[in-house]
């Protein structure tokens, strides 16, 4: 195989994402815009840009060997594809939502509703699941006016932070599926394809990783050292340096996102200053 074939949306709201992940991972593309197929010159990947819908079928039937994805449109499409990793970007819930002026009962209080969203296949799967049998309206786009127009009583559709179900005068009341996009490949990949996408797989989680810890430095007097340092596990441990000024030492270090905020206010307390905290690029263990 000469080149990987990626399949990516070629508009909305994975595409931005989907091409600025390529670009993190080193691979420079030519002019993306209202292009269909584009070619890397620094990595064998060719690039597809095509209707999110279509991307499944794509990669099972072999025309794309990998693809960017949204899980709700993966678990929507059934197709038999092979999921290698969660991107992390594109984030968003399917849940229910019903006029602002009724009340909720729970699941079951749909029995015999009227449903309408682009998602039948999922949310026939969830009502299965809670053994409530209702009437389910599919409609390719603006499922929130369905209610308004008397189509639908509540609707199933993607959330983000729920300004448009607002805006049409719903409210959501019930997740039934988180999404995120995700990096799929044919499972039929031979063993060139599998060596390229691991190495694609390679840069990808580089980048990830990076994007979920900070590198860290900062000033501690050797007084206090051993209390800073037991704050700072870092990948293997701190780095420590000495300064021109005696008694003190650099630190350095890398810390995860979610442990950041409380890890600095309390290394402030330990006596640490100077503390710089610098985005990382890519991150290789």
């Amino acid at each position: 195989m000469s080149r990987l074939r990626i399949a990516v949306q070629k508009s909305g709201r994975l595409h931005d994402d989907s091409v600025a992940l390529l670009r993190e991972c080193g691979i420079d593309l030519r002019n993306v815009k209202d292009r269909l197929r584009t070619e890397s010159d620094d990595f064998p990947l060719e690039v597809f840009f095509l209707r999110d819908d279509d991307i499944p079928q794509y990669v099972e039937d072999g025309v794309a060997d990998i693809g960017i994805v949204g899980q709700n449109v993966l678990l929507e499409k059934g197709r038999d594809v092979e999921v290698v990793q969660e991107l992390g970007f594109g984030k968003c819930r399917l849940s229910l939502a019903v006029p602002r002026s009724e009340s909720w009962e729970g699941v079951p209080s749909l029995e015999g509703r009227r449903i309408a969203t682009s998602y039948p296949r999922i949310v026939g799967d969830f009502l299965a699941r809670q053994g409530v049998r209702a009437e389910i309206h599919e409609i390719s786009g603006s499922v929130e006016i369905a209610p308004g127009i008397g189509l639908a009583d509540v609707v199933a559709d993607l959330v983000s932070s729920g300004g448009t179900l607002f805006m049409n005068g719903l409210r959501e009341v019930e997740p039934i599926l988180q999404s995120q996009a995700v990096l799929v490949k044919n499972k039929g990949l031979d063993a060139s394809g599998q060596r390229l996408l691991e190495s694609l797989l390679f840069r990808i989680r580089a980048v990830k990783r990076a994007k979920r810890n900070k590198y860290v430095l900062l000033n501690a007097p050797n007084d206090r050292l051993a209390d800073i340092v037991a704050l700072l596990p870092g990948m293997k441990s701190p780095t420590v340096l000495p300064l021109a000024e005696s008694g003190w030492s650099s630190v350095h270090s890398v810390l995860s996102e979610e442990e950041f905020w409380d890890r600095i206010e309390r290394l402030k307390a330990a006596g640490a200053q100077g503390i710089l905290v610098v985005p990382i690029e890519k991150m290789v263990l």
